[in-house]
């Protein structure tokens, strides 16, 4: 795994980036939101734990300039600020998980880990008939692991793109909320079932131009439909 650390405090970073190290994770380290997006750029990783009390730029102006660009990146945040406040405005900026500090380092790892394994799902465990998913004019492609409109990119963070997955296996009926939960943050004990609320209200304002209308039904969950 190719892990970027946004993180301003020396000791924490340094412990972080010496342990990881030691469990296989190559971790490029940088203390400054002002040289975040930079090295976001150039480090290509395949996750970012990005702390939000930050020198330059705070971490929710960096998560949201980020997203802004296209990027997809899993994006955990790592904060001293535990409210619930907090965890909604991150989830709602762009944000895939989040753990206040302290915190445990296998916790850690293996929220990292369930975030690369998201946005680079396995082959294997798909099922066949999601090579073919599509309609309205978006399909998906299971060798990219990505959503289309056309031939553009639809630029869908993990959680989105596995929310989207769902609702197209079931196009033009209803989903519970429980079972959407249960595809999106597989394994996730601590997340509350109104999480996938956030990932539903983003995911619709993206789907707004594609001919795709994502509906909420109010006592059952969502419904995915064309037109």
């Amino acid at each position: 795994m190719q892990l970027l650390l946004i993180e301003d405090d020396a000791a924490m970073q340094a412990t972080l980036q010496r342990t990881l190290s030691r469990r296989g994770i190559h971790v490029t380290a940088v203390g400054d939101g002002a040289l975040a997006l930079n090295a976001w750029q150039a480090a290509r990783p395949d996750a970012v734990v990005l702390d939000l009390s930050l020198p330059g730029m705070d971490g929710l102006e960096v998560l949201a300039s980020a997203r802004g660009r296209g990027w997809v990146t899993p994006v955990l945040i790592l904060t001293a600020r535990g409210t619930v406040g907090d965890r909604v405005l991150g989830l709602n900026t762009g944000a895939d998980d989040y753990l206040a500090k302290p915190f445990d380092l296998d916790e850690l790892e293996a929220r990292l880990c369930a975030l690369v394994r998201r946005a680079k799902p396995d082959d294997a465990a798909l099922r066949p008939e999601q090579d073919a998913l599509g309609a309205g004019g978006v399909r998906y492609d299971k060798a990219a692991g990505a959503f289309y409109l056309g031939s553009e990119l639809l630029e869908l963070p993990p959680r989105e793109v596995a929310l989207l997955k769902a609702l197209m296996q079931q196009l033009g009926q209803a989903v519970t909320k429980e079972r959407l939960f249960a595809a999106v943050f597989a394994g996730e004990a601590d997340v509350q079932l109104e999480a996938i609320e956030v990932v539903a209200y983003r995911l619709r304002k993206k789907l707004a131009a594609t001919g795709l209308q994502l509906m909420t039904l109010r006592g059952l969950g969502y419904l995915l439909k064309v037109g």
